[in-house]
């Protein structure tokens, strides 16, 4: 591991070890807006109980619809997902969110269009309530790209990652669709991508714990890496123990197994990364999806 590198790691640990639930990885849940005080790490059999027995109680709370079409959608029980999405579009038909939400809900349901013209509509729907909504812009682009558009496409997911903020869920999934659309079109896209980076967060997108937190600076990176070799290599090991510790404590924290893939690929310990991957995944199978994402971006073996 280079110096840079071990520099990288110990800045991502003092973010991490800083700001303890300062979750910009946030999951799609957030993005269609399910309250955040819903509890999510519930097995997931127990979770759609109670989830659909609220429905029941109070069919006219588009929150409960909306928290169901998205413990669905984690599922991959996409058609029940959009039923859920449909009940909460009904109720609050001005949310953006919620049409995004139930047009990749549609998508994903059918098994030939790869966008139907019923969650194109949703799209649609979303994007009149919402030009920025990213979900909407994204599948949108998808349009453009299955229309044969393909330089548009790209054009407006470069649109779309320059208006991305920091740290959000679908940056990484929006460069490498970039990157896979502009390979099988021999369009050149590198040097775009390498110009073009997410939008610093403006302090209202930020969670309220994390405002007053700063992230490690160019000083703190610097200092990382002109400790000695042993050095840095002792730190990291020592936050890498703590890290560990942590998630034995408290293993229902999905951003600190993340963390944890990331620190074990950095440091070239793929077996251990795989190791993490199958832990997480045991002790939150309701984020199985989102954890095996992470995991297949950050090429841990297994994923």
């Amino acid at each position: 591991m280079t110096a840079t590198n071990r520099a990288i790691l110990i800045a991502a640990f003092l973010l991490l070890a800083g700001a303890v639930g300062y979750a910009l990885w946030r999951d799609a849940r957030s993005a269609a807006g399910v309250p955040a005080g819903m509890v999510t790490d519930a097995p997931p059999s127990d979770r759609l109980v109670a989830l659909e027995a609220r429905t029941r109680s109070n069919p006219g709370d588009a929150e409960a619809w909306t928290a169901l079409g998205a413990a669905r959608f984690d599922l991959e029980d996409y058609p029940g997902a959009a039923e859920a999405y449909e009940r909460a579009v009904a109720l609050a038909p001005k949310s953006a969110g919620l049409w995004s939400a139930l047009g990749e809900a549609r998508a994903y349901a059918s098994k030939r269009d790869p966008l139907p013209p019923a969650a194109l509509e949703a799209f649609e729907k979303a994007i009149a309530l919402d030009a920025q909504d990213p979900r909407a812009r994204y599948f949108m682009a998808v349009k453009k790209d299955l229309a044969g558009d393909h330089r548009g496409a790209i054009d407006a997911w470069f649109a779309l990652l320059a208006d991305t903020p920091q740290g959000a869920p679908w940056e990484a999934d929006l460069r490498r669709t970039i990157e896979q659309v502009g390979a099988i079109h021999k369009i050149d896209v590198a040097p775009r991508l390498a110009a073009t980076r997410a939008r610093p967060l403006k302090a209202e997108e930020m969670p309220v714990a994390a405002r007053a937190i700063p992230g490690p600076s160019r000083a703190d990176m610097e200092a990382a890496s002109q400790l000695p070799k042993g050095q840095q290599d002792a730190m990291i090991e020592g936050m890498v123990a703590s890290l560990e510790a942590k998630l034995k404590a408290d293993p229902s924290d999905v951003d600190r197994w993340i963390m944890l893939m990331r620190s074990r690929m950095t440091l070239g310990e793929t077996a251990k990364a795989a190791q993490a991957l199958k832990d997480g995944v045991a002790a939150n199978p309701a984020a199985a999806a989102r954890i095996k994402a992470q995991a297949r971006m950050l090429g841990v073996p297994g994923a």
